[in-house]
């Protein structure tokens, strides 16, 4: 019964119903006709809702959410991109470099793989363009780039590990540092290699002027130090994560100020968008809390617990199975569910192994990564085409994605064969 309520959820799911009640509407159908359960089940539901509502880690989300909005609007990505590619752009594959070391300074800053993903769409895919890249390298850098922000802190799928695992969000920020950088080392060399093997793929720009140091320093330094600021208070125990956003809140409205860019009009703006994506992930969590009860009465937990601890026995297989599953279900499903109804599920599984949770987490935020660039349903792809519209064909962006979905899965291979990258700064 247990798996049957998890496949009419799926079911639910691919013929487009939202998450929060494919979830919750499977759980509530389950419990109407079960005889064993009845709404009864529920009972305790209003006291977990207002947990959930109460929660001081996830009151850190709309706080990120809200400050990568505002950056987004800040035209800080601009001046970044410009400069990286002036600074960059007579290397061969430079220009991609430089999309790449933007993604990681957008990721460590904003942490909003939507706004990343569709700014460089906006900014770098025509000048990539126009300098004779190959498309499906374009297309696959923009989109692998924009998604460094799920895996770099401060990442608000960190944060939601952090409550569904109840481990400490600053220790994954920490944990995520090298892993994160791991995979921007990765795609750097893979650009540089396939240009130094194919220079006609990633041509250097002949033209380029570089920057004053100056110039450069203007451009990067605003994000670094916010950056710097937000994540050392987490890191130096002087914060909490749910402090440290209301600090970056501040910190990129005066961004904003210094720039020019605040109004009246963007503020509303980024305030309702704030309210739309926050409301979105607290909805698909009550409905996963709907679905996790009921699972657990129809004695889900204790089936996925006696399958991995006494039909496999042992903890490699159990990573390799439960990485295989997430890779998967990232194909078709959004990393929000999978954190929120996946995740609890194998919990325990892991506990009982005794694999440390940091590390866990970790593995689980980079496969999760993969989701945004995994056909049919990567949002990568979806933003990136959408934000191009013509420049790009749909089947240059699927082709451009696969090396990267391939370096995604090496740095993850890297990070389970050696822990320390997780633990280096714990």
């Amino acid at each position: 019964m247990a798996l049957a309520l998890f496949l009419i959820a799926l079911a639910l799911l691919m013929l487009g119903v939202p998450v929060a009640f494919a979830f919750g509407g499977a759980a509530l159908l389950f419990a109407l006709f079960d005889p064993s359960l009845g709404l009864d089940v529920f009972n305790l539901m209003g006291f977990r809702i207002f947990g959930i509502m109460s929660n001081t880690t996830l009151m850190a989300v709309p706080l990120f959410i809200l400050m990568g909005l505002i950056l987004e609007k800040s035209q800080m990505a601009e001046r970044l991109l410009l400069s990286m590619t002036a600074m960059f752009g007579s290397v061969r594959g430079g220009l991609a470099v430089s999309v790449v070391l933007v993604g990681a300074l957008l990721a460590a800053s904003t942490g909003i793989v939507s706004a990343s993903v569709v700014l460089m769409s906006v900014i770098a895919l025509p000048l990539m363009a126009q300098a004779g890249y190959s498309r499906a390298l374009s297309s696959g850098t923009v989109a692998a780039s924009g998604t460094l922000g799920l895996i770099i802190p401060p990442s608000i799928i960190l944060i939601i590990l952090g409550d569904v695992m109840s481990v400490s969000v600053g220790d994954l920020f920490k944990g995520a540092i090298l892993p994160g950088l791991s995979l921007v080392v990765l795609y750097i060399v893979f650009i540089l290699l396939i240009a130094f093997l194919k220079p006609a793929v990633a041509p250097a720009l002949q033209s380029t002027q570089r920057p004053s140091w100056r110039e450069l320093l203007i451009a990067i330094a605003p994000p670094l130090l916010l950056m710097f600021f937000v994540l050392g208070s987490i890191f130096a125990g002087i914060a909490s994560p749910t402090e440290s956003g209301a600090f970056g809140v501040l910190g990129a409205l005066l961004l904003s100020l210094s720039n020019r860019t605040f109004s009246h009009t963007m503020l509303l703006h980024v305030l309702r968008k704030t309210v739309v994506l926050s409301s979105m992930i607290f909805m698909i969590l009550i409905g996963a809390t709907a679905f996790s009860l009921v699972f657990n009465e129809l004695g889900g937990s204790d089936l996925v617990l006696h399958f991995f601890a006494h039909q496999i026995g042992d903890v490699w297989i159990f990573i390799i199975v439960s990485m295989a599953a997430i890779f998967i279900l990232g194909f078709f499903i959004d990393f929000i569910e999978i954190s929120f109804i996946v995740v609890p599920i194998l919990l325990p599984v892991a506990d009982a192994f005794g694999i440390d949770p940091i590390w866990f987490a970790v593995l689980i935020a980079m496969n999760l990564q993969t989701s945004f660039l995994t056909p049919p349903f990567g949002l990568s792809l979806f933003f990136l085409k959408g934000a191009a519209e013509n420049l790009v064909k749909t089947i240059d962006v699927y082709r451009g994605v696969v090396p990267f979905i391939l370096l995604q899965l090496l740095g993850l291979a890297l990070v389970i064969l050696f822990p320390d990258l997780v633990f280096a700064f714990l």
